[in-house]
């Protein structure tokens, strides 16, 4: 294996054993402590090339290389993945009976492994009642806080939480005395936070109950519309056989008491069929099984049917604060828990450092001096704009992962390994120095630190580089380089190379063809914005994270504008998922074959008719074994290959289905591109893949198996076949390497000058740079931000040094 710094992985890596590790003898040192390094051999994860590196403990390690290169394949398919396995085998088979199985990577040896931990840019999840402060200790804080200084005194920390509703109850107890016992009546009051119309939701609901059912239709003729109720399905059945209304009559001709029952009938036991039931109305029916849930949350038809038949209004008793009265009539200082849940953290955090000078001898100091603690670490990672109270299902990969990092950041846990997954993403230059103060706390601490970045600023604090590639895909997956920063920087490395390259200002920048007008906008931290996005050129808006960018852009456009948006919301796919499905490529090819050979379309499709038997097409089959592990093994019928072998027997352009989904994108463009297997449709979509610099990846590779990065990007492919003038791009470098944001740059020139408006959200200094006109928000975050600092062009900008980010991109392009 080929190491361009000169340094061998095990050499490398030997400065950062402690001296005379390796003499036991001689009673210096401990034999314990001899156990310094993460040795990986052989590793094959993915595209994985056979690594091999030694890994120094309690120091922070930077991994960097295109994406695709298999970074992430070493770092958390490999070292965190068998981490989490080996202690999951710790627990008891009851335990793990309830626990993900996970198969071992493919690796011949791991050795020095420590506890990981993982923090992704997974989004928070999706439950309704989840918010900023009840996924954190910050709520439990200000929960005890308020139950030990706000007046009226109402109860305990319960009392101001919106999940615990307030109960009550009485009956007849037995005591046992001596050697009588005695019926006593006692009662049982529980006081609850939780406000008794929205039962703690914020909000209610108006059902359209014309979207629930056809009134001039019976139960039996298929009524009701909503999805799942089908006429001969068992929901149907329970409401057909509860005997209390007519299933052969139109619910129009209902009595008053049957129509109530229908929809509305509290919980009651029935018997069908010999068995007994729980009967409930249609209504409460549909609250419990799909309004409950996080919108988000649900199958693409669930969420179409809440749409059209739900309509969410603010709470009029609770004002969407979800507390009952008595908790937000509870104040301190005249704030009640609603209102300090509403502020900014960055407020929330001042009042309560007055309360901590105000309380300082009282029993509530501690108390105090961990919340406050707590919420200078939300301002200092750059989260300082968001609110308690703001649901977790609304923040963004980035703000997710920065907020699981605060758990972290207290914890008594030493000798850990940490795994970041891009801590910067979402960061403005400004915030990033902060991170990095943050990653190297971790480390002090006697951590091992492990962090997949691109950022230069991220990468320069490392005291251990490992650098992947050369390039992505089949091209990657090599040990291209591991040694200090200093030494990445002489290497010739692709990451060596861009780690001082910088993008210059432009020298000449197109003039804009007319303008977006924007009046008034006042969404979220918004001040009453009026500003005019340019268009037909490429157009920045930045700003420092929650400083408004996002409102300003995804809620504030003119309805009727051509935009096509290309957010940050995740992709959601199976193992069955490829970017063959997703990007509907997979259509025109299917097509093409059975046209070729005379049969149906469906034989080409490994989730229907061309499936192997074996393992329904999904290319490999699953063992039970009981209280042990599930082993997953290649198939053995189709050799992973998830089609019958008849259907491989057809051909197009002398290639099988499984030949093509075994392609990369640039030899599928090929294929289809011109002779006898030409299909212009599967071209376009293959050109599309290949210009947003996703050649490398195999059409046919499951979408779990993607990077951040080229998810990103493949969203970005589905949209550029779209109609639309106007293209508003979110954080599109998110998991790009500096090389890749080039590519990307180019990507969007060529949007522009093909006559199109595009609109990027975004914080990397390269595309500050190259914009023709930047919009900057600001000043701050949160309640400090919410209006324009700047408009003009990134040369104006740097030379009136405007706010923070006219400092950063000075800095960027050395002016």
């Amino acid at each position: 294996m080929n190491h361009p710094s000169g340094t061998s992985p095990s050499t490398a890596a030997s400065s950062a054993r402690p001296a005379a590790a390796d003499d036991d003898r001689t009673g210096d040192v401990h034999p314990a402590d001899a156990h310094d390094l993460i040795r990986v051999r052989g590793a094959r994860e993915n595209n994985l090339q056979d690594v091999s590196l030694d890994l120094p403990k309690r120091r922070l390690a930077v991994f960097t290389g295109v994406s695709g290169s298999g970074k992430s394949s070493l770092v958390f398919g490999t070292i965190a993945a068998e981490s989490q396995r080996m202690i999951n085998e710790t627990y008891s088979s009851f335990v793990q009976g309830f626990m993900p199985t996970l198969a071992r990577p493919d690796v011949d040896s791991l050795d020095g492994l420590t506890t990981a931990i993982i923090v992704d840019q997974e989004r928070m999840g999706a439950n309704v009642r989840s918010t900023v402060g009840t996924i954190t200790d910050a709520g439990a804080h200000l929960r005890t806080l308020f139950s030990k200084l706000a007046e009226p005194h109402i109860g305990g920390p319960g009392a101001y939480s919106f999940n615990v509703p307030s109960v009550s109850g009485s009956g007849a107890i037995t005591v046992q005395r001596g050697d009588r016992t005695i019926a006593e009546k006692a009662s049982y009051t529980r006081v609850g936070g939780m406000c008794p119309r929205c039962e703690g939701m914020g909000q209610v609901t108006d059902l359209d109950l014309a979207e629930l059912y056809d009134e001039d239709k019976s139960l039996a003729d298929g009524a009701l519309k909503v999805p799942g109720y089908t006429a001969d399905g068992w929901y149907v059945k329970l409401f057909t056989a509860s005997g209390f209304f007519p299933a052969d009559k139109p619910i129009a001709s209902f009595t008053k008491r049957q129509l109530h029952d229908f929809l509305n009938k509290e919980q009651v036991k029935v018997k069908i069929d010999g068995a007994n039931m729980t009967y409930e109305g249609l209504i409460p029916k549909i609250q419990k099984s799909m309004l409950s849930k996080d919108r988000d949350a649900m199958q693409p038809h669930i969420r179409a049917f809440v749409d059209r038949a739900v309509t969410f209004i603010t709470c009029p008793e609770c004002e969407g604060t979800r507390l009952a009265e008595h908790a937000r009539t509870s104040r301190i200082d005249g704030i009640s828990i609603a209102d300090a849940s509403a502020m900014p953290i960055t407020d929330l955090a001042d009042w309560v450092r007055r309360l901590r000078e105000q309380n300082s001898s009282r029993g509530v100091a501690p108390l105090l001096e961990n919340l406050s603690t707590l919420l200078d670490s939300f301002v200092m990672i750059g989260l300082g704009y968001l609110a308690l109270d703001r649901p977790s299902s609304t923040l963004s990969g980035g703000e997710s992962q920065r907020t699981r990092m605060i758990r972290h950041l207290g914890s008594a846990l030493t000798d850990v390994t940490y795994v970041f997954d891009e801590p910067t993403i979402g960061l403005h230059p400004h915030d990033i120095a902060n991170m990095n103060r943050l990653l190297l706390e971790l480390r002090d601490k006697g951590n091992t630190v492990l962090v997949v970045e691109h950022k230069p600023e991220a990468i320069a604090i490392a005291d251990h580089v490992v650098d992947l590639g050369p390039r992505a895909g089949r091209d990657g997956g090599e040990l291209v380089f591991e040694g200090d920063v200093e030494g990445l920087r002489a290497s010739g490395t692709l990451t060596g190379r861009f780690l001082a390259a910088r993008t210059r200002l432009k020298e000449t920048v197109r003039q804009p063809t007319g303008a977006l007008e924007i009046r008034g906008a006042s969404t979220h931290n918004l001040r009453d914005v009026d500003v005019d996005v340019p268009l037909g050129v490429l157009t920045v808006v930045t700003g420092v994270a929650g400083s408004g960018k996002s409102s300003l852009i995804h809620d504030s456009l003119p309805r009727d504008a051509d935009v096509v948006m290309v957010d940050q919301s995740p992709i959601r796919g199976s193992r069955r998922s490829n970017p063959a499905t997703y990007t509907g490529l997979l259509e025109p090819i299917r097509k093409a074959f059975a046209k070729a050979n005379g049969v149906k379309p469906a034989l080409f499709s490994a989730n229907s008719e061309g499936a192997c038997p074996v393992c329904n097409g999904a290319g490999v089959t699953y063992t039970e074994l009981g209280f042990l592990e599930t082993v997953e093994s290649v198939c053995e019928e189709c050799e992973g290959r998830r089609f019958q072998a008849s259907v491989l027997e057809h051909t197009l352009g002398g290639r099988s289905i499984a030949d093509v989904l075994e392609m990369s994108v640039a030899e599928a463009r090929e294929l289809f591109s011109d002779g006898e297997a030409k299909v212009p449709a599967a071209a376009r979509i293959l050109g599309h893949l290949d210009q947003v610099g996703l050649g490398y990846l195999t059409i046919g590779q499951p979408l779990t198996t993607l990077s951040g990065g080229e998810r990103q990007r493949l969203k970005l492919a589905t949209h550029m076949g779209e109609k639309g003038g106007i293209y508003v791009l979110d954080e599109p470098t998110s998991g790009l390497h500096m090389a890749d944001v080039e590519q990307l740059l180019t990507l969007l020139d060529a949007l522009v000058d093909a006559g199109r408006s595009v609109i990027v959200i975004e914080h990397h200094q390269a595309v500050m740079a190259h914009a023709d006109r930047i919009i900057d928000m600001g000043p701050g975050a949160g309640q400090h931000g919410g209006t324009v600092v700047f408009e003009g062009t990134p040369a104006q900008l740097v030379a009136e040094r405007a706010g923070l980010t006219g400092e950063a991109l000075a800095q960027y392009v050395g002016a």
